[in-house]
């Protein structure tokens, strides 16, 4: 990593490994971590002796790497991304908490995480086949998804030079425009999931039919107006189990709603009561299954059976979209080319919450934001090679209550391996600690020495 941040060994180089690891082991602020100097030997064996200062060891750091990012993420994009191999693209959004009047990338927008009267920023993040991470880059957090496919594209065309390309990217990420502008573009094939009006666009030119999905297999269907086009029909019973109890729930609450504007005492004008009818179905997104009506102050209405059993036909049902040909991958592996996604859940949840807790995010200034967010996936690209040296150790540990590791309890396991300066008698020396025996075999495999 001291080679992929910059060639020559220069002092600034050794604040960002510091900044790097010590995301894994103190995550919080820049100015928590360079006040941690005197509690750890992390500046110390990074390079970094003395007193620690914010601005000299961090932010200006910091702003170094930024000016180097491209370049970072061309070598790691050349170490682990392969012609005619899956790359995952992803996006997320990270909400912020005060004011951000001066930014022009923290915004509004629709939030992944539920936090409604937040602004935020977006996050797209390129993985390879095995999920570990080549690059990021902050959107403002106004952008669509599908938005950022096409340049995300050109990018590894152009910057990592991949000259055959397997994009997997999420939900509707693959619209009727994006293909449109990537026709020219040669040895590129796409794989994505349909979004709910796509489907829906399927049915009304039947293309498929709500029988063709099973819950034991795959049921491939071919676009006749695009034969390149490949359909992968799925069913999950355990999500079709949910997504049922979910709707019965929503139309519950919908129709006590309904039911309590129906049945009011107080007298109120069309207009009023069909505001209130209005709110009750905008909370609930169940107006679509709804047939109602207001006349002379009272509201009528009933539940579109027909409708809702139809929707029930389609519970836990998704499909995969892809252009790839048969002879090159067969309906099977389209599916688990698009849930290998999955690991790019796995690195947003880590960057967000789980190890890195990439917020509360206390910088102002758009650049350091940015360079933060690469300081976070720099970061889970260290844990994810650990994660991989590691992988004996996790497959023979315990089940239940008897299940030791987690990659914190790792670190923490490390972190009692201390190296500290003790003065006895006028005599000062450096007091190490002996490992014991799994802290040992978490070394061994990490094929480290002890410091």
């Amino acid at each position: 990593m001291p080679q992929m941040i910059y060639s020559r060994n220069e002092p600034w180089v050794n604040d960002c490994l510091a900044m790097i690891i010590g995301r894994l082991l103190y995550a919080g602020s820049k100015l928590a971590l360079s006040h941690q100097w005197k509690n750890t030997a992390l500046w110390e064996l990074c390079g970094v002796p003395g007193p620690i200062d914010v601005e000299d060891h961090c932010y200006d750091a910091m702003d170094r790497l930024l000016d180097r990012q491209k370049a970072i993420q061309k070598a790691l994009a050349a170490r682990h991304l392969r012609n005619g191999r899956l790359v995952l693209y992803d996006i997320t959004s990270s909400y912020f908490e005060g004011a951000y009047e001066e930014s022009d990338i923290v915004l509004f927008g629709y939030n992944r995480d539920g936090k409604r009267g937040h602004e935020q920023i977006c996050l797209g993040l390129l993985c390879n086949e095995e999920g570990c991470p080549v690059g990021v880059e902050v959107f403002p957090g106004n952008t669509q998804d599908a938005t950022t496919v096409v340049e995300k594209i050109r990018e590894l065309q152009t910057e990592y030079g991949l000259k055959k390309v397997l994009f997997v990217g999420d939900r509707g990420m693959v619209t009727q425009t994006n293909v449109q502008a990537l026709e020219t573009v040669e040895d590129l094939h796409l794989i994505s999931a349909l979004t709910h009006k796509q489907i829906v666009s399927l049915l009304e030119r039947e293309v498929i039919k709500a029988e063709l999905f099973d819950d034991q297999k795959v049921v491939e269907v071919i676009d006749p107006d695009n034969p390149q086009r490949r359909y992968e029909l799925c069913r999950n019973p355990e999500s079709a189990k949910r997504e049922g109890m979910t709707r019965r729930r929503l139309l519950d609450l919908t129709r006590e709603g309904l039911g309590k504007i129906a049945n009011s005492p107080r007298k109120s004008s069309d207009e009023k009561i069909g505001a209130r009818v209005g709110r009750v179905l905008q909370q609930y997104k169940m107006g679509k299954f709804i047939v109602w009506d207001v006349q002379q102050g009272k509201l009528q209405w009933r539940l579109d059976e027909a409708k809702i059993t139809q929707e029930k036909l389609f519970d836990g049902c998704y499909i995969i979209s892809s252009d790839v040909p048969a002879e090159q991958m067969d309906h099977q592996q389209v599916v688990a080319s698009y849930k290998s996604l999955s690991l790019v859940e796995v690195a947003f949840r880590n960057l967000k919450t789980v190890s890195l807790e990439m917020r509360p995010v206390f910088h102002k200034k758009d650049d350091r934001i940015r360079s933060h967010v690469f300081v976070c996936m720099l970061a889970y690209y260290l844990q994810w090679h650990v994660q991989q040296r590691l992988k004996p150790l996790f497959a023979h540990d315990g089940k239940g209550k008897d299940r030791q590791w987690t990659f914190s309890n790792v670190m923490e396991r490390l972190k009692a391996l201390r190296r500290q300066r003790v003065k006895l008698g006028g005599i000062e020396f450096d007091q190490v600690a002996e490992a014991q025996e799994d802290q040992r075999e978490i070394i061994d495999l990490l094929k480290r020495k002890q410091a």
